[in-house]
C-alpha cells in the first residue's frame, strides 16, 4: 500500500516533474535530431546549437529530478526559456526562416515559459514543495515461530537470500551494516544503515546513515497469529534514493520498483522458512521456462 498526498505541494510537484520530463524528451529530441526540430520550429539548421540547447535541457531535466527540492533546477528552466525565446526572435530577420512556424514556437515557448515561472515561484516559496519519500507497509503470515523469524531476519547477512534485488549485506561495526542492491537498469547502489531500535522476538527497526546514497527507514514487526498460527510478518519501509522521481519512475518501468519488490521478497521469504528454500523455475532440466508445480510458479512470479 503507498500513501499519496494530494496537497498543493503535491501538486505543485507533480507539476515540476511534468516539466522535467518535458526537458527530457525535447532536449533528446535536440540532441537526437537537431534538424527535425529545426524545421517544425522554422529555423535555420544549425546543428550544433541546437544540439548545444538540447544538452542543457537534459542537464536542467535531470536536475529537477535529482534536487530534493528543486527550485533551482526550475529557475534554471526559467533562463533557458528566455535564452530559447531570444534566438527564436533574432531567427525572424533571417530570410531563411519560416516566419510563421517561429511565430508559432515563440507562442509555445512562451506557455511553457509562464509555466516554469509559476512552478519556480510556487516551490521556492513552499517549503514543503519537495520529493517526498515512499512509504510502503506490507504483512504476511508465516507457519514459524517469532523467534525463528526474528533470529533469521536480525542477522542482517541472511536477508540476500530472500530479497531478490539486494546482493550482499556485511556488518561494518556494532549493529551498522553495509548494504548492496541492485538498482534501476541492473545499476548497483550502495549505503550503510545501523538498527535504531530492536525488541528481541517482536521488532526490528533499521535506518541509513547521513550521506548514504540512499535515504531509507524501516522497520519489521513480529506478531504471533491468532491460535498458534504462525506469524504475522509486518514490514514498513520508506526509502527517498537519489532522484527518486526520476528513479522510481525508470524502475516502475523495469518491474524493479521498491513497492512491488517487497511483498515479492516475503514471499521468498515465506518459502525459505517454511520449506527450507526459495522455488525458481530458471534452469529446468527439460529446457522448460515453468516448474511443472503451477502453484509455485504464480506464487514466485507475481
Amino acid at each position: 500500500m503507498i500513501r499519496d498526498g494530494t496537497s498543493d505541494s503535491d501538486k505543485v510537484m507533480r507539476l515540476a516533474r511534468g516539466l522535467g520530463w518535458f526537458s527530457l524528451g525535447l532536449g533528446l529530441a535536440e540532441v537526437l535530431l537537431p534538424g527535425l526540430v529545426a524545421g517544425l520550429a522554422g529555423v535555420p539548421k544549425r546543428k550544433k546549437l541546437i544540439r548545444l540547447l538540447g544538452f542543457r535541457k537534459i542537464a536542467s531535466g535531470l536536475a529537477i529530478f535529482t534536487q530534493r527540492r528543486p527550485a533551482g533546477a526550475l529557475w534554471s528552466r526559467v533562463a533557458g526559456d528566455a535564452m530559447d525565446l531570444a534566438l527564436l526572435s533574432g531567427s525572424l530577420l533571417s530570410s531563411r526562416s519560416d516566419g510563421g512556424r517561429v511565430l508559432g514556437a515563440i507562442a509555445t515557448v512562451g506557455g511553457v515559459t509562464a509555466l516554469d515561472v509559476f512552478a519556480s515561484r510556487q516551490v521556492s516559496a513552499n517549503p514543503e514543495a519537495k520529493h517526498k519519500p515512499t512509504h510502503i507497509e506490507e504483512s504476511i503470515t508465516i507457519n514459524r515461530s517469532p523467534e525463528d523469524l526474528y533470529a533469521f531476519w536480525h542477522d542482517f547477512e541472511n536477508l540476500p537470500r530472500f530479497m531478490e534485488h539486494v546482493r550482499a549485506v556485511e556488518r561494518t561495526g556494532e549493529n551498522r551494516w553495509h548494504w548492496v542492491a541492485k538498482g534501476p537498469g541492473g545499476l548497483d547502489v550502495d549505503w550503510d544503515a545501523e538498527i535504531i531500535n530492536e525488541h528481541p522476538n517482536e521488532m526490528i527497526a533499521w535506518r541509513s546513515l547521513v550521506g548514504s546514497q540512499i535515504d531509507t527507514a524501516g522497520s519489521v514487526r513480529f506478531v504471533r497469529a491468532p491460535a498458534n498460527r504462525g506469524t504475522i510478518v509486518r514490514v514498513n519501509l520508506e526509502y527517498s534514493p537519489p532522484g527518486k522521481a526520476l528513479g522510481s519512475t525508470l524502475a516502475s518501468l523495469l518491474g524493479e520498483a521498491p513497492e512491488k519488490q517487497v511483498p515479492s521478497d516475503l514471499r521468498r521469504f515465506k518459502q525459505l522458512m517454511e520449506l527450507g528454500d526459495i522455488i525458481r523455475t530458471e534452469g529446468q532440466p527439460a529446457g522448460r521456462s515453468r516448474s511443472t508445480s503451477l502453484k509455485f510458479d504464480e506464487l514466485v512470479r507475481k
